[in-house]
């Protein structure tokens, strides 16, 4: 049996994106976790993140979600400031370290996303060659 090359590289993406999506998890895990206390001391007086913090309690799932609010104000300010979700005091005190990573982590996240949706079209329309 031989392998196309068009299924190779299907291949070689497919574990590239369970691998990448898995340090993903990782890092955001490691973020609810060490982190957290940290952010919602400098978010104190963000509606949109305080409204959310009593999902700190809710196990991994519910500190994801607060994670991903966070990401959301730290992403799109502009949003949550015209709304009076964020305070503009606020966003400027927060950590320039941590506040990069979160902006670098929401945009993988959606770039994973698009990698993926990309596998299931060319699954979806059988794209990869029949041999």
């Amino acid at each position: 049996m031989s392998v196309s090359t068009a299924d190779k590289i299907f291949l070689c993406v497919g574990l590239a994106y369970f691998a990448g999506s898995s340090i993903f998890i990782g890092v955001l895990f490691h973020l609810a976790y060490t982190k957290m206390d940290l952010m919602l001391n400098h978010l104190q007086n963000c509606p949109a993140v305080m409204v959310r913090a009593p999902f700190r309690s809710g196990g991994p799932w519910g500190n994801l979600f607060l994670l991903g609010a966070i990401m959301g104000v730290m992403t799109t300010p502009r949003i949550y400031l015209r709304d009076g979700g964020a305070s503009a005091e606020d966003l400027k005190n927060f950590p320039v370290g941590i506040k990069r990573k979160l902006v670098v982590l929401h945009w993988t996240g959606w770039g994973l996303v698009l990698v993926m949706f990309c596998l299931y079209l060319v699954v979806e329309f059988d794209l990869v060659a029949k041999t």
